[in-house]
C-alpha cells in the first residue's frame, strides 16, 4: 500500500467505541424520509403527547457524516435533512436556518446541494413553494466563521417546512456534532457516522433519553486522491486504498424538549448530544501518530501565545513606574498584591466578561484603562509578576458555558480567565474585572469545577460550588404596640454574594432608594428609620443591613404575626415533581433567622406553632424551627442549612419534600387576642 500524502494532512482513521452495543428497533417512517415526498397525514400533526403545547414539531431529521474523495483530495462530507411542522406564529423562528461555516487562511468549509421548500396544504391539496436563491446570505463573524443563512418562504401556521444541505470540509478535527433534543419536540432524530480505519476518534456523548437505535456495522470503501511528493516540490500522482469502514448510528423517537430549569448551570450540559474528538492519525505504514495533546502540552503551547501567555515574557518595562509605586509602603507580598489587586480593580473597565484571549495589546490595555476579562487579568497578572510576585494566568468555564472535560484538553470549552497568585503560603484567586470584588473573591458564576494554571504543570484549580460555603445571618425584634403600630428592629448580614448586589445597588443608584425598595417588600404599611448599611466599603466582607421600623397591625381582637417576616421560603423552589437532571446550587447555603419579641401589653398568645426539626440525608440538609415562650417572651430560632450544593436526580424527590416541610412551617403564624 502506498504511503498517503496530502496537501492537507491527510487521515485516515479508525474509531473507538467500544461501548456501543447493536439494538434492535421497529423501522420509523421518520428513518425512510425523502425529500420531497410529503404526505397530507403530515399536516395532521397539531401536537406532540410530550409537549401539547410546543410551537412546532420536528418531524423528523437525519444527518449523516462521512469521508468522501473527488479524485484530489479527502473532505469530511457532513448531510442534513429536516422536515418540521410549524404549529403557530411562535415557531416561526425555525424558518430562518443559521449553517457556520469555518474557514483559515487557505481552506475554507463549503455548502452544497442546498434545498429548501415549504408546503401549505390548500383546498385539501399539497403546495410546494421552493425557496429562491436571493433568500440565501452570507454573514462574515470573523476571520474564521462565516454563517450562511437561508429563510424559508410562504411560512404560516400550519406550513410544513422542509430543507437539506451538505457541508464539504477539508477540516478532519471538524467531525461535527449531533444535538438529537433542542427546543422544539422531535418525532424522529438520526445521526450516522462513517470512519475509515485510519482515524480515532473519541466520542463524547451526554443526556438521558434512550436511543431506540444504537448500531455498529463494517462496511468497505473506495477513496482516490492526490499523493504529492514530500513537501509538494515534486510531481504528484493519484492513489486509491479501499479502506475498511465502521460505520454508526443513533436514532432517537419522540425526543421531547429539553428547557431550562432552576438550579442548574447551564441545560446546555444536559441536551442529548454526541461529540467527536480526533485522537490520533493511524497513517499506513507509519506509526501511530497521536492528536491530542496532554494539558501539560496545551499550557505550553498557551504559554507561548502571543494573546494569551506570551504577553507575559516579555519586559512590560511600562508597568515599572505604577507598580513601584503601589508597592512601596508595603510590608508583605499579601499587601503588595492587594494594592496592585485593588488599582487594577478600580482603574479599569471590563468590555466583556466572556474571552479568553487578548484582542489588543498588554500595553493598548494598560493605556486605555478598559479591555475584556483576559485582558485585565493577564494586566493584574503582568503587574504581580513585576512586583516580584509569582503569579499566573488560570483559565475556566463559567457555570452558564457548561462543564470542561477533564480528559480532553481542548481550549475551546474554556470562556474565562482570572489571575492567581502566591502571597506568603497562601495561592489566591483574582478577578479585576468585577469592580466591587473583595481581594480573594470571584464571581459565583465561576464555580463551575475543575480550572487549569497555565503553567508547565498544568495545574489544576478545583472551584466547586460545594466548597463555597455562604452564612446569612437575621435578628428582629418587635417591641412595643402602639395605635395600632408595632415598633421593631431589623439586622442582617447576607451572604458574600448578596452583599455584592446591595454594594451593587447602592453604586447604581443610591441607598436611599435600596432601602425605598425594602419598604416596598412588605406587605403592610412601614415606616423605616436609622436605616444604615455597615462595612459596604470592606468589598472582602459582607455588609450589614440594619434598620428600625414601624409597622401597622391594626388594634384588632386577634393579631397574627408572621414571626419570619420577608425572609420565611413563601414557595418551594423546586416545582417540579419529577427532574431528570441534578440539582446544581451556586454555593453551600447556611441561613440563622432569630426573632424575639414581648407579647403586647393587652393581648395573650392565642396559638404558637410548634417546634420542629428535620435533616435531609442524614448530614446533608438540616431545619430547625426552634420556638418558645417564657412568659410574654417569645423566642424563635430558625435555620436552613444543606451540606452540599449539588443533588443527583434520584435526591430531588426527598429534597422537594425537605423544602416542602419549611414553606409550610415558616407559613405557620403567632395569633395574639386582646384580654377579655
Amino acid at each position: 500500500m502506498p504511503v498517503i500524502c496530502m496537501r492537507y494532512t491527510t487521515v485516515l482513521l479508525t474509531f473507538m467505541m467500544g461501548c456501543l452495543i447493536a439494538s434492535s428497533a421497529v423501522a420509523q417512517d421518520g428513518s425512510k424520509m425523502k425529500f420531497g415526498k410529503i404526505s397530507k397525514e403530515e399536516f395532521d400533526v397539531k401536537k406532540f403527547e410530550k409537549d401539547t403545547g410546543a410551537h412546532a414539531v420536528i418531524l423528523s431529521e437525519i444527518g449523516s457524516s462521512a469521508f468522501e474523495s473527488d479524485g484530489k483530495d479527502l473532505r469530511l462530507v457532513f448531510k442534513v435533512h429536516r422536515r418540521i411542522k410549524i404549529i403557530d406564529k411562535n415557531g416561526y423562528d425555525l424558518a430562518t436556518v443559521k449553517v457556520p461555516l469555518y474557514k483559515s487562511d487557505r481552506q475554507e468549509e463549503r455548502i452544497l446541494n442546498l434545498k429548501a421548500v415549504s408546503y401549505n396544504l390548500e383546498n385539501g391539496e399539497i403546495v410546494d413553494t421552493r425557496m429562491d436563491s436571493k433568500n440565501v446570505f452570507t454573514d462574515k463573524q470573523d476571520k474564521f466563521l462565516i454563517v450562511k443563512k437561508f429563510a424559508l418562504p410562504a411560512v404560516k401556521e400550519g406550513t410544513i417546512i422542509e430543507y437539506t444541505y451538505t457541508i464539504s470540509s477539508p477540516y478532519y478535527r471538524h467531525l461535527r456534532a449531533w444535538n438529537f433534543q433542542g427546543e422544539y419536540p422531535a418525532l424522529w432524530s438520526e445521526y450516522s457516522v462513517g470512519i475509515p480505519e485510519y482515524f480515532d476518534y473519541i466520542l463524547i456523548p451526554q443526556g438521558y433519553e434512550p436511543f431506540v437505535v444504537r448500531t455498529k456495522e463494517p462496511s468497505r470503501t473506495t477513496l482516490s486522491f492526490r499523493n504529492e511528493s514530500q513537501g509538494g516540490a515534486g510531481p504528484s500522482n493519484t492513489v486509491t486504498v479501499t479502506p475498511n469502514v465502521t460505520i454508526y448510528k443513533w436514532a432517537m423517537k419522540d425526543v421531547p424538549p429539553i428547557r431550562n430549569e432552576s438550579f442548574i448551570t447551564t441545560i446546555d450540559n444536559y441536551v442529548n448530544r454526541i461529540e467527536f474528538q480526533l485522537s490520533a492519525y493511524n497513517m499506513p505504514e507509519e506509526p501511530r501518530k497521536p492528536v491530542q495533546s496532554t494539558w501539560e502540552q496545551l499550557m505550553t503551547d498557551l504559554m507561548k501565545a502571543e494573546d494569551l501567555g506570551g504577553t507575559l515574557n516579555n519586559n512590560n518595562g511600562f508597568l515599572g513606574d505604577v507598580v513601584d509605586g503601589l508597592i512601596k509602603d508595603a510590608k508583605t507580598d499579601k499587601e503588595k498584591a492587594q494594592k496592585i489587586y485593588a488599582w487594577v480593580r478600580d482603574n479599569y473597565t471590563c468590555t466583556d466578561h466572556s474571552a479568553l484571549w487578548m484582542q489588543k495589546t498588554l500595553k493598548t490595555t494598560f493605556n486605555a484603562k478598559n479591555g475584556n476579562v483576559a485582558e485585565i487579568n493577564l494586566l493584574l497578572v503582568a503587574m504581580l509578576k513585576r512586583a516580584k510576585l509569582e503569579s499566573y494566568p488560570i483559565i475556566l468555564s463559567t457555570r452558564d458555558n457548561g462543564y470542561v472535560y477533564q480528559f480532553y484538553p481542548l481550549t475551546t470549552r474554556f470562556n474565562y480567565l482570572i489571575a492567581g497568585a502566591y502571597v506568603g503560603d497562601e495561592f489566591v484567586n483574582l478577578d479585576a474585572s468585577e469592580p466591587l470584588l473583595g481581594f480573594g473573591k470571584l464571581p459565583a458564576a465561576c464555580y463551575n469545577g475543575a480550572a487549569r494554571t497555565v503553567n508547565e504543570a498544568a495545574t489544576p484549580v478545583i472551584l466547586g460550588a460545594d466548597s463555597l460555603r455562604e452564612q446569612k445571618f437575621t435578628s428582629v425584634t418587635l417591641g412595643k404596640l402602639e395605635n395600632g403600630y408595632l415598633t421593631g428592629s431589623f439586622q442582617q448580614r447576607p451572604t458574600y454574594f448578596e452583599s455584592y448586589s446591595v454594594r451593587k445597588k447602592v453604586k447604581d443608584k443610591s441607598e436611599d432608594e435600596f432601602f425605598k425598595e425594602i419598604t416596598k417588600s412588605y406587605t403592610s404599611e412601614i415606616t423605616l428609620e436609622n436605616k444604615a448599611i455597615d462595612d459596604i466599603k470592606e468589598l472582602e466582607s459582607p455588609v450589614l443591613v440594619k434598620y428600625d421600623f414601624k409597622m401597622q397591625v391594626g388594634n384588632d381582637d386577634v393579631l397574627y404575626i408572621s414571626p419570619l417576616f420577608g425572609e420565611a421560603y413563601r414557595n418551594n423552589p423546586f416545582k417540579s415533581m419529577e427532574r431528570k437532571f441534578p440539582v446544581e446550587m451556586s454555593h453551600v447555603s447556611d441561613e440563622v433567622y432569630s426573632f424575639n419579641m414581648d407579647v403586647p401589653e393587652g393581648y395573650v398568645v392565642d396559638e404558637l406553632p410548634k417546634g420542629a426539626m428535620a435533616r435531609f440525608n442524614e448530614n446533608d440538609g438540616l431545619f430547625q424551627y426552634l420556638i418558645q415562650q417564657q412568659e410574654n417572651h417569645i423566642q424563635l430560632r430558625c435555620r436552613v442549612k444543606l451540606a452540599k450544593a449539588n443533588f443527583e436526580p434520584d435526591e430531588y424527590s426527598s429534597l422537594r419534600e425537605f423544602f416542602d416541610l419549611i414553606v409550610k412551617k415558616q407559613a405557620e403564624q403567632i395569633v395574639l387576642k386582646k384580654k377579655k
